[in-house]
């Protein structure tokens, strides 16, 4: 799923620190969520050593985000980013928070949500259940 803000990316292009610029990513992933019907119930939480950029569940269905955030996509697409490696990590962390809070009856799926800064507007991806 694409989607594209008509906002632009925020003015201060290349000068804008790399935190700041995740923090942004991970607010509007979250926002594009929601509006989807998602409900965040976490941000930046640890589990098994592993920060969860965001928790959110949909009906029963507890979802981890790994959000990815670019100020362009010449560095490649985010979803790219997430291989098989981090894949596993993010299955362990996804599984011990799981575990934990029980929160949902339901089951669990990990996304990624890749956010661009890009100069005409941010445009927002959402890649559901990548591992």
């Amino acid at each position: 799923m694409h989607h594209r803000e008509a906002r632009p990316a925020g003015g201060r292009g290349r000068s804008q620190d790399a935190h700041a610029l995740g923090r942004e990513g991970e607010r509007r992933a979250a926002a594009y969520l929601e509006t989807r019907g998602y409900r965040v119930i976490a941000r930046n939480v640890r589990a098994d050593g592993v920060e969860l950029d965001l928790v959110a569940t949909r009906g029963r269905l507890a979802v981890v985000v790994e959000v990815k955030t670019r100020r362009d996509r010449r560095a490649g697409a985010g979803h790219e980013a997430v291989d098989r490696r981090k894949q596993a990590r993010l299955r362990r962390g996804a599984l011990a928070w799981w575990r934990a809070e029980r929160r949902c009856q339901g089951g669990l799926r990990i996304d990624v949500v890749c956010c661009y800064a890009e100069p005409r507007g941010w445009i927002v991806e959402h890649w559901p259940g990548v591992c």
